[in-house]
Parts: C-alpha cells; sequence; structure tokens
C-alpha cells in the first residue's frame, strides 16, 4: 500500500508561503508557512501533521491489538504532542507525549497497561520516528 501527499511552496523561508494536500482529499490546499509552524497564524504545519498521524496510528494498533483480546473499546482518544527544539544543527523532533483515555468494557488495568504499551511500540508512525515517544495511558469506567 501506497499513500500520497504533497506540498507547494513559494517564496523565501519567512516571507514564503504554501499548501499541503492529500491523495484522500482530507487536506486540499491547506496553508503552511513560517507564520503557521512557529507563530499563532490559522493553518498547520509540519510536527502538527505528525501529531495527528501518530494518534491516529496508535488509536489504530491498540484498537487492533484490544481486537486480539476479544475487547471492543467503548472509545479512545489519543492526543499526540510534538517537541521540535532548536539544536545546535537545526531543528529536531525530539520527543512525541501521546496522552490517550480508553473506555473498554471487560478489561483490567494490568492487561490495558500491556495493550497499550505493545500499541505505542508497534504502530507504523512510532517506528517510524526516531525520537522518544512517551504515553501516559489512562482507563475511565
Amino acid at each position: 500500500m501506497k499513500k500520497t501527499a504533497s506540498a507547494h511552496w513559494e517564496g523565501d523561508l519567512k516571507q514564503g508561503k504554501g499548501t499541503i494536500s492529500t491523495q484522500s482529499g482530507a487536506l486540499k490546499n491547506n496553508p503552511y508557512g513560517f507564520n503557521t509552524r512557529f507563530e499563532d497564524t490559522p493553518g498547520t504545519n509540519p510536527e502538527e501533521l505528525i501529531g495527528a498521524a501518530h494518534a491516529g496510528c496508535f488509536s489504530m494498533a491498540f484498537a487492533m491489538l484490544l481486537g486480539e483480546e476479544k475487547l471492543t473499546p467503548d472509545s479512545i482518544d489519543t492526543k499526540a504532542t510534538v517537541t521540535l527544539e532548536k539544536k545546535s544543527d537545526g531543528f529536531t523532533v525530539t520527543a512525541v507525549q501521546l496522552d490517550m483515555r480508553a473506555r473498554i468494557p471487560g478489561i483490567n488495568q494490568a492487561k490495558f497497561d500491556e495493550i497499550a504499551g505493545k500499541a505505542k511500540v508497534g504502530c507504523p508512525i512510532s517506528k517510524l520516528l526516531n525520537t522518544e515517544i512517551t504515553l501516559n495511558a489512562t482507563l475511565e469506567n
């Protein structure tokens, strides 16, 4: 399976602007630029998109692993916080913090923690990222 996304850019780094689109059309010419990445201008940025991809991937991996245990979640809500830091050799994504809350009938805390840990390391986006990934997982009643 292959999926595509594209970016178009015009101008220099600070004054330039671009758009991002996806094959599915979920994103179509969404604006991005220096101001959407480092300031509070509306639009998207690469770190936000990585966060969305990671949150979605983790949630699906968690649901898959639950299914293997014959468990069906009522809900899984995951937030990914991507940290971008300036280093001596330029900017680097240094960490991703996953915060997940889930309602899952019939699961105990130990099994929940075990499956969440497997999903954290096993989802394809986690495998892609060469950074520290941490997880706070909360089982709701």
